[in-house]
């Protein structure tokens, strides 16, 4: 049910129909409340180890003219909580009409199948759980937090993989002596060869410039646990029958270059570079490149075990919002803020990216016409812009942030500013007390394009003798 998808104040000029979930969330919210409060509605998710997320709301009461909409808030709300915490177990307390809706939504058979695969056996390797409860069965929450990053002795290389290209950093003592970014294709490479080979030549490429190596830290789009690939857009091409050969590609490399190799997820290493470089913490790191890749450093300075996979998590609750070409959801991050909203929208300001063209070189393509002055392409990151800001309102419903990073291709020349300016105006008109709370930063150029390497490689702890 939409009735609560409602126009946004500000409207992003190449999207009319876009409905924001930060809005259709406030007022359903809101709703809740003037129907007296409605009743119960808590989710919690497990990961391995332990670790279990709680997530508390209410749902307007059975009787309410629009209680239909449960459905459609319970399952949406569950959609986000779970691609940002991850799980392969959960929990619904609440009224059993909804959690029957969330179990059938989220089967082998049903509309959500991909997320039910997903978070199942293709991430933590356990077929997915589901319990139907009271709100006073549901799990207390138990987090687990961790400290990485931030190591900048030593002669240290960095690496960050995406999707259009790949960037390493040399680094000695915290200082970058060499960096490059090179172009590939790794999404339709069949062949695992392909990836070991061109990650390996980008690290002997920085090695060339250090005296040693003492360390590698990698940042990479995709989910990796203990330094395995579990899935990554990256390796979409590999058959699944050679799939194991992908799963220990970082092993082997940190092995044959005989000193400590930790890769984590793109996201994350996002916030870690924006709370080494900002020097503050409470921060969600967003990369706008091939994807939409997030990270979060909690108020306390840590990394936790969460997902953060928002390029799956639903912000705009248009029915007929653009699908994903990989989960088939409609609305997600994904569409939205990443080089996939550019080649989406570029068509309907006249601009028609040649099909022979790489990824990174349709949005180099793209980004010329803006560098030119293009009106169509300043609309293009203007949209773009405002999508962030109502993004941004909907992650402060999920994260205690403070602070929001910006970095990516995306954000590469003019067009970095122009979705700042874009963003900051809709937190402004329509959320005035995050705009006060939250401060959204946009690094300088250099930081936009390599800062994820030089982060990345500050992950690893050097032994000592």
């Amino acid at each position: 049910m939409t009735f609560f998808a409602i126009p946004p104040q500000i409207c992003p000029p190449l999207d009319s129909d876009f409905r924001p979930a930060a809005i259709a969330n406030r007022a359903f919210r809101q709703a809740v409340e003037e129907a007296g409060g409605g009743e119960p509605l808590v989710l919690a998710l497990e990961r391995p180890g332990g670790s279990i997320s709680r997530l508390e709301t209410r749902l307007l009461p059975v009787a309410h003219p629009k209680a239909s909409a449960n459905f459609w808030y319970a399952e949406r709300l569950f959609k986000f909580f779970l691609w940002q915490r991850g799980g392969f177990r959960a929990w619904v307390g609440g009224p059993e009409p909804v959690g029957r809706y969330l179990q059938s939504h989220y089967s082998p058979t049903g509309t959500r199948l991909f997320d039910h695969h997903f978070m199942g056996e293709t991430v933590y390797g356990h077929s997915f759980i589901w319990t139907l409860c009271s709100p006073e069965e549901v799990p207390p929450a138990q987090e687990r937090y961790q400290a990485l990053g931030g190591h900048l002795d030593g002669c240290r290389i960095g690496f960050d993989l995406g999707a259009s290209d790949r960037k390493v950093a040399a680094v000695v003592d915290g200082q970058v002596v060499f960096s490059e970014e090179v172009i590939w294709e790794p999404t339709t490479q069949t062949d695992p060869r392909y990836h070991y080979d061109e990650i390996r030549q980008g690290l002997q490429r920085a090695a060339e410039h250090l005296p040693r190596v003492d360390a590698i830290g990698g940042s990479a789009a995709g989910v990796y646990v203990e330094n395995q690939v579990r899935v990554a857009s990256l390796f979409r091409g590999i058959p699944p029958e050679r799939f194991d050969q992908v799963r220990t590609l970082f092993l082997r490399l940190g092995q044959e270059l005989g000193v400590p190799l930790v890769v984590l997820n793109d996201g994350e290493v996002a916030a870690l570079a924006g709370a080494m470089s900002l020097e503050t913490t409470a921060l969600l790191g967003l990369a706008l490149g091939s994807s939409e890749a997030a990270g979060f450093v909690t108020p306390e300075g840590l990394l936790t075990d969460w997902l953060d996979e928002l390029a799956f998590a639903p912000i705009d609750y248009n029915p007929q919002a653009p699908a994903d070409d990989w989960s088939g959801d409609r609305g997600v991050g994904a569409q939205y803020l990443s080089q996939q909203a550019v080649f989406r929208l570029a068509p309907k300001v006249g601009i028609h990216i040649p099909e022979h063209l790489s990824k990174a070189e349709k949005l180099a393509y793209v980004q010329e016409y803006l560098e030119r002055g293009h009106e169509g392409a300043r609309l293009i990151w203007e949209t773009i812009g405002v999508y962030l800001g109502y993004a941004i309102a909907h992650y402060a419903d999920f994260y205690p942030l403070q602070h929001v990073l910006i970095l990516g291709r995306c954000t590469s020349g003019s067009g970095g500013r122009i979705l700042l300016e874009a963003a900051q105006r809709v937190l402004r008109v329509e959320f005035p007390d995050l705009a006060d709370s939250v401060e959204v930063h946009l690094p300088d150029e250099r930081s936009r394009r390599v800062g994820q390497a030089v982060a990345a490689a500050s992950l690893p702890v050097i032994p000592k003798p």
